[in-house]
């Protein structure tokens, strides 16, 4: 077995970065892997600002024991995204580091953003590092569970009966609509400042996304809500009309619904236990998906994955870099690690693996380990850091029977 970690500083050889030495096999239609399964893989490691490297090294220690356990190789590089990045390079994401993510089997990110880049150019900012690898790397499909785990259930805000047995995927298209459609800016009109955004789907970005939501979905219980507002806009109309024609098409065995995402927001809340998977556009989906999440009572467990149609895909938390704590030992991991879960099942082909990390985080909430984020008043358990909730994994992994994984 071979565990390596590499700096981004480090010269690599010709083959990690020089075009058409390292090619990805095409993601197919009816499959999320990245690539076909083998012994050994690529990843790169973007630990990016704030508690970023703390939850990475947790990480890391985890895949580890994973490697050792199952008997395959994961080659970690690390790479500069976010504030660091622009403190050594002066840009959010450098060349180097897209270099290095392109010819990689996948990426692994933490979290980038804090208050010391906040008053930078928009150019200059963290989050522009995140859009611009989002866009260069192809990354259209935005996968985001909410799955409330038994062990957490009063986390969440909302009554047990509501939340318990929840289990939510959704889908949401990263690289279009109103967020990079064009023309768009802040004019003067008549004396006065007005702002404008474009909301534009093309047929084919539509397609894509619904073959994903398809895909998914049909690995999941067979249920699909498309969620858009073709009652006022016309884009959705476009966007209702060509998730029916590829579901159809593709998925005949997945059951298609639509609603309105005013009356999804309001659902989601209501009696989430009737969703499974659903299908957005960009700006629907990151307000459904952060609402979503909330379910759980911590963003600080809930993974994310977001993939192309060829290439690898790039595997985060959902939670933001929490500079005040940094450093501290304070933070939550088991998201980042539930991330590298879905990095495995989704982009290396190791279902059993990555059902296996899922395991080991419920048992150590078995355990009664919290960290602060996830702990109540009075609910008995045991207050721990970060480092020691990684290590608490990795004994997990290095116990728990490796088994078939289950559907998702």
């Amino acid at each position: 077995m071979k565990f390596t970690l590499a700096l981004a500083s480090t010269i690599y050889s010709a083959s990690a970065f020089t075009p058409g030495l390292h090619v990805n096999v095409h993601r197919p239609l009816s499959s999320l892997n990245a690539v076909s399964r083998k012994d050994s893989y690529d990843v790169t490691l973007l630990p990016g600002d704030g508690i970023g490297p703390e939850i990475t090294e947790a990480t890391k220690a985890v895949l580890k024991t994973l490697c050792d356990k199952s008997g395959f190789e994961m080659n970690l590089k690390e790479a500069l995204i976010g504030g660091c990045a622009i403190d050594a390079t002066n840009d959010p994401f450098p060349q180097e580091s897209l270099d290095q993510c392109l010819a990689s089997d996948s990426v692994l990110l933490a979290c980038i953003g804090g208050y010391k880049w906040d008053g930078n150019p928009r150019e200059l900012r963290p989050e522009s590092g995140l859009l611009k690898m989002r866009k260069e790397m192809g990354l259209f499909a935005n996968l985001r569970p909410a799955k409330v785990l038994p062990q957490l259930i009063d986390a969440s805000t909302l009554k047990r009966e509501v939340v318990e047995g929840v289990d939510v995927m959704v889908v949401r298209e990263l690289t279009g609509d109103v967020y990079f459609g064009t023309p768009k800016g802040i004019d003067e009109v008549d004396g006065q400042r007005v702002g404008y955004n474009n909301m534009i789907y093309s047929e084919s970005e539509i397609e894509r996304i619904a073959r994903v939501a398809g895909d998914v979905a049909s690995k999941r219980d067979g249920k699909l809500c498309s969620v858009d507002k073709a009652n006022v806009l016309d884009v959705s109309q476009l966007w209702r009309d060509v998730v029916i024609e590829v579901i159809e098409k593709d998925f005949p065995d997945v059951e298609l619904s639509h609603m309105y995402v005013d009356n999804a927001a309001m659902q989601l809340i209501r009696w989430p236990k009737q969703f499974d998977t659903i299908v957005c556009g960009n700006i629907f989906g990151d307000i459904l998906s952060d609402e979503a999440s909330m379910l759980v009572g911590s963003l600080g467990m809930l993974p994310s994955a977001s993939i192309g149609e060829s290439g690898p895909g790039v595997f985060e938390p959902c939670h933001g870099s929490a500079p005040d704590i940094a450093g501290e030992n304070k933070a939550n991991p088991l998201a980042m690690i539930l991330s590298a879960a879905m990095m495995l099942r989704y982009d290396l082909d190791r279902a059993d693996e990555a059902q296996l990390l899922e395991d080991a985080v419920e048992a150590v909430l078995d355990q009664g380990l919290r960290t602060a984020d996830i702990k109540q008043d009075g609910d008995g358990c045991e207050l721990v850091g970060c480092v020691e909730m990684g290590k608490a994994v990795a004994a997990q992994v290095e116990s728990l029977e490796l088994k078939s994984a289950v559907t998702v």
